[in-house]
């Protein structure tokens, strides 16, 4: 049995194991291929994955290879086509968006496990790439943003007169807004948080910021981290507290994610026009619509004289940690579905085996998938 591990395509700088998690599944007698260079932009090279007990290949004989395959993002229909029929393919794989491609995959007779659909329970914690990478992307969002904005983060007193300190606003809770937080708090800004979940009150002023209460909102206790869909009367009450805020908002982080469905739109552009000029917006969500009006993925833009950074994937701009903590998601769930002498154990009756699978035996088994597909 031969686990792969792929070299990511241009412009992703993660890789999906480094060569300390590697060594570990060296010793439980499993022969690991790495394509060469694959860590290089993680800042791991060749020949530290040899010394972990790899053998670099060459992309071909990795594909043509390798039992269980191991990325971040989709492969390819041309890598596929080399591909192992029957191989095991894990990764983060965004399938409530991609259903088409899962579909596409399973008729091929792959084995499909996507990491970003385990479940968000308390054992499945080791494993959830979510949160990891979340929590490397509102750290750096809140870097991204000292970095742009003309302003200073603290307050400074000063000869020539007092610097007030920065206004910044968190849309969203969860592991990235958190993180935004605390880090905000460091560097000296004053914070405030809105979140429909009434639930993470506490912890949003433990960490010293002050939380923007909206009553109405839906329940999201089931939502496994995410915010949910809410009714129009509860949006016009968030949209008018939330102007307040934008007003005086130096900054806005925007995380609010609804699971496989486009972001929520909270900030909209007479909103937008409110804000201060040279003020920055750091838009996380911006994959799947953003939270911000004017919101471009992957882009950074001007507009009303507010700074739009649309960026999904912070997390990519610190590929040492954030390849980390991914490999090391990577090799717990491995774990579960290999023996302690290697072999694959594909045990169905564990929830987050059975949770994260979206293909097997060449075809759907993800009941949202199936869904999806049929609506």
């Amino acid at each position: 049995m031969i686990i792969g591990i792929l070299k990511e395509p241009a412009g992703e700088n993660r890789v999906a194991m480094l060569p300390e998690q590697l060594a570990s599944l060296v010793k439980q007698g499993i022969q690991v291929m790495v394509e060469e260079d694959a860590g290089a932009r993680a800042f791991a090279n060749n020949e530290l994955y040899i010394a972990a007990g790899a053998t670099m290949v060459s992309r071909n004989t990795l594909l043509t290879s390798a039992t269980i395959l191991l990325s971040y993002w989709s492969i390819s229909a041309e890598d596929l086509a080399k591909t192992q029929p029957g191989a095991i393919l894990v990764g983060v794989f965004q399938p409530l968006f991609n259903f088409q491609l899962m579909k596409e995959w399973a008729s091929k007779g792959f084995s499909i496990f996507s990491l970003d659909m385990i479940p968000r329970t308390t054992r499945a914690q080791s494993m959830d790439v979510l949160s990891s990478q979340a929590n490397i992307a509102g750290y750096k969002a809140v870097l991204k943003a000292a970095d742009l904005l003309p302003r200073y983060f603290p307050m400074f007193m000063t000869a020539a007169g007092s610097i007030p300190p920065a206004k910044l606003m968190v849309l969203g809770a969860g592991v990235a807004g958190l993180q935004a937080i605390a880090t905000a708090k460091r560097l000296g800004a004053v914070v405030e948080v809105s979140d429909t979940r009434a639930a993470v009150k506490e912890e949003v002023m433990s960490l010293g910021a002050k939380f923007i209460e909206v009553e109405g909102a839906a329940d999201a206790s089931a939502a496994g981290g995410y915010a949910v869909e809410q009714t129009a009367e509860f949006k016009q009450k968030q949209k008018e507290r939330l102007a307040l805020s934008v007003a005086k908002s130096d900054v806005i982080i925007a995380t609010a994610q609804l699971q496989g469905k486009p972001a929520p739109l909270l900030i909209d552009e007479d909103m937008l026009k409110l804000m201060k000029p040279g003020a920055v917006v750091i838009d996380l969500a911006a994959s799947t619509g953003g939270n911000v009006f004017g919101v471009q993925n992957n882009a950074t833009i001007q507009l009303h004289g507010v700074t739009l950074v649309g960026n999904s994937q912070l997390a990519s701009d610190m590929p040492a940690d954030a390849s980390k903590v991914y490999g090391k998601n990577m090799f717990n769930f491995l774990q579960l579905i290999l023996t302690k002498e290697g072999a694959i154990n594909l045990n169905f009756e564990d929830d987050i085996v059975k949770g994260c699978c979206m293909a097997h035996g060449g075809a759907i088994v993800n009941d949202r998938i199936q869904s999806l597909l049929a609506s």
